[in-house]
């Protein structure tokens, strides 16, 4: 498994998927950067981390055999593999905020943006980004909602040590997805849920606000609310958010 190391770049993911156009990436291959100057989130937003502080990272993947209808999936094994590392270091209160955001104490930890590649009807290869807050202590006043592994444990993390982990867990929960263990993936991945099965108050994209309960995402990657006519609306990315 190689890994490619630089002090730093505009974004990590953009570098991996370049690369694999260019040429033969062999799998699990990782790009990993002391800084990024242009690190993408999901639907276009953008990711600011300190130089040096934290794990800044993007993994080739790639696979046989897989439907483009089961690409959800990996996002329960790539979620699940990020909860487990974190989950490891003692950090509290963990919770995957859907789609793939990981939490400690209702505070984001970690983000991941998924990039994928498909010929005909089958996904062949993906571009994991990770952005894992690990020891950056101090975050931009707007930015309320955010923490990192140091505010949430007290003491500094090996970011070598770190990555070595999850490395271990993105191969063992990709075996899984490969092997299409897909209820497993799904049910471990719903138990760790944020707001699961809690009454919750959200926002849709037109700005109305309703209550609901998490019950479920569905297997096109759509959160599931019940909402208060005992109906159930599934709702994609940027459609809903908590109020």
């Amino acid at each position: 498994m190689k890994i490619i190391k630089f002090d730093a770049i505009d974004s990590t993911n953009s570098f991996l998927k370049e690369l694999a156009q260019k040429s033969i990436v062999e799998n699990f291959t990782i790009v990993t950067t002391n800084e990024q100057v242009a690190g993408k989130g999901q639907i276009g937003t953008k990711w600011i981390s300190e130089k040096g502080k934290n794990l800044t990272i993007s993994i080739f993947t790639k696979y046989k055999n897989i439907l483009i209808e089961n690409q959800f999936y990996l996002n329960f094994a790539v979620s699940l593999a990020i909860f487990d590392t974190i989950e490891d270091l003692n950090v509290p209160k963990l919770n995957i905020k859907w789609p793939n955001d990981i939490l400690s104490a209702n505070k984001k930890i970690c983000g991941i943006l998924v990039e994928n590649s498909f010929r005909n009807n089958q996904l062949i290869s993906s571009v994991i980004g990770v952005g894992m807050n690990v020891n950056q202590t101090k975050f931009p006043s707007d930015l309320n909602n955010v923490s990192s592994i140091k505010n949430c444990i007290n003491k500094e993390t090996d970011l070598e040590v770190l990555l070595t982990n999850l490395q271990m867990k993105i191969i063992h929960y990709v075996d899984l997805f490969q092997k299409k263990k897909f209820d497993f993936l799904k049910e471990t991945y719903l138990s760790k849920l944020y707001k699961k099965d809690i009454p919750a108050t959200f926002k849709d994209s037109n700005q109305n606000y309703f209550m609901g309960i998490i019950k479920g995402v569905s297997n096109n990657g759509k959160l599931q609310i019940l909402l208060e006519d005992d109906s159930i609306k599934e709702f994609g990315i940027k459609e809903i958010s908590f109020a």
